[in-house]
């Protein structure tokens, strides 16, 4: 598969990559199943949000507020 980048990201690959002594390649697909796992876990905690939703688990605003300045004045 080839993706073809901008010069100015493709330039910001090159530096990254020549500073920590690494292929540009290699820098690139880090980078990319760093994005799919960070986004699997986003997902994740969204599903989870959405069942506590659902099992009406969750605070109001003003009781978000309430623990709020419980918290910054302890």
């Amino acid at each position: 598969m080839e993706v073809p980048f901008t010069p100015d990201l493709e330039a910001k690959i090159a530096d990254t990559a020549a500073q920590q002594g690494r292929a540009p390649a290699d820098v690139v697909q880090e980078l990319v199943a760093r994005y799919f796992n960070e986004d699997s876990h986003y997902l994740e905690a969204v599903r989870l949000g959405d069942e506590a939703l659902d099992r009406g688990e969750y605070l109001t605003h003003d009781e978000v507020g309430r623990r709020l300045h419980r918290f910054l004045d302890a």
